[in-house]
């Protein structure tokens, strides 16, 4: 076997893969974030970066019920939600170079086929393919930014179409130099009621491929409903080949919040740290702000209910952002904030008050799509007229626009053009330059716009600044032909893109809480900095509730 040549385009950042087994969704994304954040708790610059099996170019174009939001970067890439974790748990940006796919890897090779790059070769998935994959793996790592990269592969080891991300990761551990990088590998442990206790042959099952693959783990994150016994841990190290220490132990958490501490208490950090010979780190990771935080969120004094009027409420990764964003504006303000999902299919006006009955705030989600908008203009009606306080987020703000336009202006056939493109009164309208576009992917308003709001406003207020920016996610805005005619009428346009003159906020200053805006921000809520709209909208739903 020739000598270990570490390849000449890596930096002197360290490389952590994360794989999963057994079976999806056991959380490789929180267990990354919750392994950076310790690291980043001692000191090291970290990102985390995740690659998608499938072959879509990106998650802009997949429906909510198949892959749960689309998340959107400050530099417009629309992306898996995995990132919003990686954010909400850092509170540092991430971008496009922090998410790739299968389709943006074979799109890029074969656009530099069809460029002629390489003529006269048989284009293959080893060697181009896996190279592609390689050479992003290593890009965040050659900024000089970070000294820990941590890469999450999508999918279950087994999976066909993760294999060449396997193979890339193989690739890469044999070309870098040694102790530059590790491979973690979660999976489950299940628990047999009939037989009680937990089984250990689907983790020995799931490290056998991965092996298969060419890839040995180095620690392994067992989920489990139950603590792991020390004698099923010696079995683990035995027959996946790790030692005894390397076996950790992950039980499901009351809040994914708590996960970090976990994994703190199973010293998951010291073993990567050990095997990686990281230097310059602290001897114990400060997570003062991080438990005051949990205390916080476990002790709350106040608690207040919150409508979350949408059309994927069915699935809670649909609107994951802005669930997380209610959980760090409801410590912030000491409360707990129940989150009752309402299908906006299913509202009609003779039901209306009932579904709305005891919640103390309306949040209107964004969406698109004609399904439900009636059914949220109803809702906006209802918060409207009784006072109670209202959020309404990008189509939120335009089904805010829609409902004040019918029933206050009387432009009774009001409407988006999205929804009704004869509409006589298109109060909301689509951009201009979008009106020639035919390509539905990563073609709509997005990423970061600033925005001037407008001073004493309630979201001037909230953000204790005039000037801030926003992620976007749409293609309709408010048609600016009727700005008059809805400041006369007691709406008041109270952000404005400075480039564009297009409004971004819009708020009734004489309603308690009525605030909605065209951008996304619950994108930007943090643990480190839960979002000012989200914590003065709790703290007015709190005021409600002791009306």
């Amino acid at each position: 076997m020739p000598d270990r040549t570490p390849t000449p385009t890596a930096a002197t950042a360290k490389y952590i893969f994360v794989t999963g087994g057994v079976t999806s969704s056991l959380g490789k994304g929180i267990i990354s974030a919750s392994l950076a954040k310790l690291l980043q708790a001692r000191g090291f610059r970290v990102t985390i970066q995740k690659f998608d099996p499938y072959i879509n170019i990106d998650p802009g174009t997949l429906n909510p019920y198949e892959h749960g939001e689309c998340y959107v970067t400050d530099d417009g890439a629309e992306t898996d939600l995995d990132l919003g974790h990686y954010e909400r748990f850092l509170n540092v940006p991430t971008s496009q170079a922090n998410n790739v796919t299968t389709g943006r890897i074979y799109d890029h090779v074969i656009t530099k086929e069809r460029e002629g790059a390489y003529l006269g070769k048989t284009v293959q998935v080893v060697p181009h393919i896996t190279d592609e994959i390689k050479r992003r793996m290593l890009l965040l790592g050659q900024t000089g930014e970070f000294d820990v990269v941590i890469t999450e592969i999508g999918g279950s080891i087994g999976d066909i179409e993760s294999l060449p991300f396997v193979e890339s990761v193989r690739q890469l551990r044999w070309e870098l130099p040694e102790n530059s990088s590790l491979v973690i590998h979660l999976t489950l442990l299940p628990y047999l009621k009939a037989a009680g206790e937990l089984k250990t042959k689907p983790t020995q099952h799931s490290v056998r491929d991965l092996r298969s693959a060419g890839l040995q783990p180095d620690i392994l994150v067992c989920r489990s409903e139950h603590p792991i016994p020390a004698e099923m841990r010696r079995k683990i190290a035995l027959f996946c080949n790790v030692n005894i220490n390397s076996v950790i132990e992950s039980l499901d958490a009351d809040s994914i919040y708590s996960v970090p501490l976990l994994m703190l208490k199973e010293h998951l950090d010291e073993r990567v740290i050990k095997k990686l010979k990281l230097q310059g780190g602290t001897a114990q990771p400060d997570l003062e702000t991080w438990k005051d935080f949990l205390g916080r969120l476990k002790n709350p004094t106040e608690e207040v209910t919150i409508a979350l009027v949408g059309k994927y409420v069915e699935l809670p990764d649909a609107y994951k952002s802005i669930n997380e964003a209610f959980v760090h504006a409801g410590a912030q303000n000491e409360c707990k904030v129940t989150v009752r999902s309402i299908q906006s299919d299913h509202i009609n006006p003779d039901n209306i008050a009932q579904l709305l009955h005891g919640v103390d705030g309306v949040l209107v989600a964004p969406g698109f799509g004609e399904r439900g908008f009636e059914g949220k203009i109803l809702a906006v009606k209802h918060v409207r007229e009784n006072g109670i306080p209202f959020f309404g987020i990008c189509l939120g703000m335009q089904v805010a626009v829609v409902e004040y336009a019918r029933n206050v202006l009387g432009l009774s056939e009001a409407s988006s053009t999205e929804m009704n493109p004869q509409t006589p009164a298109p109060v909301i309208a689509m951009m201009e330059e979008q009106k020639n576009i035919t390509q539905k992917g990563g073609t709509m308003r997005l990423g970061a716009y600033d925005c001037e709001l407008r001073r004493g406003s309630k979201a001037a207020k909230a953000y204790g600044r005039n000037h801030i920016s926003e992620r976007h996610r749409h293609r309709y805005e408010f048609n600016n032909e009727y700005l008059k005619q809805f400041e006369e009428a007691g709406m008041v346009p109270s952000g404005i893109n400075p480039e564009t003159g297009l409004v971004e906020v819009v708020e009734v200053p004489n309603h308690p809480w009525f605030v909605a805006g065209q951008f996304h921000p619950e994108l930007k809520s943090t643990v480190q900095n839960p979002h000012p709209l989200f914590v003065r909208f709790v703290r007015a739903a709190i005021q409600h509730r002791k009306v």
